[in-house]
């Protein structure tokens, strides 16, 4: 009789059967549980529960979206902007920054050539393209460069800071142009495409979403500026600025200008202008070479928890009035201090960027209907929208003057004024309104010594130099009290 053969194991092959017991166990397990939620007839099935209806649109979404037609329509209508310039080296550039912004030197130095590039989109087939103001401002030469690599010398038609943004135009046909989208159509969570000439990396294309609406970050500097940003996460970095943001169809829905960046480079969201804004002020800077600016004449204020407690407000929305300008296009219409903007036009208002946007896209003699709550209840008012000066006329580059712009009146120093502040000349700020110098900090009782450093002795000195000044200027002058101060602004 044949006796089996006693065999000892290895800690190893222990160990090994023992994972394959499991493994198989764990198989058989899973098969047993399969087999009898099968035959189960009370078994939940989580797929087959009922959709909530906010989701039932997503069903449809079984692939990812395709940009490659948005692209390839995109990428030709957008050009590489190259912009030249002379820089002269001063205190001022390595110290305060003042020669970047204000485009001269107070002391001596010597210039040499810089370069600077960024984007633009073509608007019609004759060479009109629009771009951000701050890629050609001060530019002395502007070069503009196709998707087909041709290159021509481009012109600006007019500027418009108070919305960073520039029409400029080269002497060409039959070109390429995009199509205008509505951005009041754009919704949060959108897909959209960037393209521009990062990094002088020409037609790039980055996609994202739009992360937020009517977005105010405060850069343009300006209490007249309209800030009402279209925020999303598509990848935009330096050079992309002017360039364009489409949806997925190719319209263009903004034009790219800005990131938020503490490092100069992309670092997650990137915003653009509204094209609505866009259309705007490049068909009034092609008609008249200035934009055409309604005011609904008040003081407004974003309405938060804070403000609603203090005014006794039931609902925090819309955009409350802080006041009224007698004789302006809100007082004319019967409406006063305390009222809430809910609508402009149909259109629901909840902050004063949106609501800047809205107006903004006017122009004065326009008309547009308000809701309005007052007390609890809800009114309309109509409006005929008026610009700064009260009125509806046009403002052409020619009628533009310094006291317009600088919404300020001015009178020569007293020779009293002089003596007393140890001055030999200087121009006394006697009157403010909204415009530049009011904005920029600038208040009644200041005497102007000197704008970009040269001496104003008279009234007479400081139009006739303003007036043929264009870009950013540097006012320096003395208080009442001695005080001697500094301001920048852009004209």
């Amino acid at each position: 009789m044949k006796t089996g053969v006693l065999r000892h194991f290895t800690k190893r092959e222990l160990l090994l059967s023992g994972l394959v017991v499991f493994l198989a166990g764990g198989l058989i397990a899973s098969g047993v549980f399969w087999i009898t939620a099968e035959k189960s007839e009370n078994r939940v099935n989580f797929m087959e529960a009922p959709i909530p209806s906010h989701y039932a649109s997503l069903r449809a979404m079984e692939q990812a979206p395709d940009f490659v037609d948005a692209a390839e329509m995109t990428i030709h209508t957008v050009v590489h902007i190259k912009t030249f310039y002379t820089r002269k080296s001063s205190v001022y550039d390595n110290f305060f920054g003042f020669h970047d912004f204000f485009g001269f030197d107070p002391f001596p130095r010597r210039s040499y050539p810089i370069q600077a590039s960024g984007s633009g989109v073509i608007i019609s087939s004759d060479g009109y393209i629009v771009t951000n103001n701050h890629v050609v401002q001060e530019a002395e030469k502007i070069e503009v460069t196709l998707n087909d690599k041709r290159t021509y010398t481009a012109t600006i038609v007019g500027r418009d800071p108070s919305t960073d943004l520039a029409l400029i135009k080269i002497d060409e046909t039959d070109l390429p142009f995009i199509l205008f989208g509505n951005s009041d159509n754009l919704r949060v969570g959108e897909w959209v495409l960037a393209v521009g000439n990062p990094f002088n990396l020409n037609s790039t294309v980055t996609a994202g979403i739009v992360s937020a609406m009517a977005r105010n970050i405060n850069i343009l500097g300006d209490r007249s500026a309209i800030e009402s940003f279209i925020q999303t996460d598509a990848a935009v970095n330096r050079g992309n600025s002017g360039g364009a943001l489409v949806n997925t169809r190719g319209e263009l829905v903004g034009i790219n200008a800005a990131i938020a960046s503490n490092t100069g480079a992309y670092t997650g969201y990137s915003f653009a202008i509204p094209v609505n804004i866009v259309r705007k002020v490049m068909g009034d800077l092609k008609e008249f070479g200035e934009v055409q600016r309604a005011v609904i004449g008040a003081s407004i204020l974003e309405v938060d928890s804070r403000l609603a407690d203090e005014k006794g407000l039931k609902r925090i929305r819309g955009v409350y009035i802080a006041g009224v300008s007698e004789g302006g296009a809100a007082s004319r219409a019967g409406m006063r201090e305390g009222d809430v903007i809910l609508e402009v036009n149909g259109m629901k208002v909840n902050s004063t960027s949106r609501l800047l946007e809205l107006i903004g896209r006017q122009r004065p003699g326009d008309k547009v209907q308000l809701l309005v709550e007052r007390s609890g209840r809800e009114r309309t008012f109509n409006l005929t929208l008026l610009n700064a000066k009260g009125t509806t006329e046009v403002v052409t580059r020619e009628t533009q003057t310094v006291v317009s712009l600088l919404g300020a009146g001015f009178a020569n120093a007293s020779p009293e004024e002089l003596e007393r502040l140890g001055l030999s000349h200087g121009v006394k700020v006697v009157s403010l309104e909204p415009g530049k110098m009011r904005s920029s900090g600038i208040r009644n009782g200041f005497i102007i010594t000197s704008i970009d450093n040269q001496p104003m002795r008279s009234v007479e000195d400081l139009k006739s130099y303003l007036n043929s000044k264009r870009g950013g200027v540097l006012v320096e002058g003395v208080y009442p009290n001695g005080m001697r101060a500094y301001y920048g602004f852009g004209l």
